[in-house]
């Protein structure tokens, strides 16, 4: 079994920063990629961020630049920094992680239950 834990969502204000991180813990071999999604209300998940067990990182373009995605191997957790950040970053924040639980079995996909930040004025 696998479970993913969220942390670090809550209020800020415009233009400031939030770092949200994202811990699997359970059966695991191995960690392949990460990612952070993100859902706003009446809206479509959209990717965020993802990275390689490399370190090879990919984003959305509009957020480049403004997030940081990053990763503890040894901790097996994921980062996501944000800054500047904007009302319209309001969203449900999802990780996603691809983990081997078995080292001869198949990887699989896991998703975080989300964990809401909100920006205000």
């Amino acid at each position: 079994q696998v479970q993913l834990v969220e942390s670090g969502g809550g209020l800020v204000e415009w233009g400031g920063s939030q770092r949200l991180s994202c811990a699997a813990s359970g059966t695991i071999f191995s960690i392949n990629t990460m990612g952070w999604y993100r859902q706003a209300p009446g809206k479509q998940r959209e990717l965020v961020a993802t990275i390689t067990k490399g370190g090879r990182t990919k984003y959305a373009d509009s957020l480049k630049g403004r997030f940081t995605i990053s990763r503890d191997n040894a901790k097996n957790t994921v980062y996501l920094q944000m800054t500047s950040l904007k009302p319209e970053d309001t969203a449900v924040y999802y990780c996603y992680v691809d983990i081997v639980p078995i080292a001869t079995g198949p990887q699989y996909g896991y998703w975080g239950q989300g964990t809401q930040v909100t920006v205000s004025s």
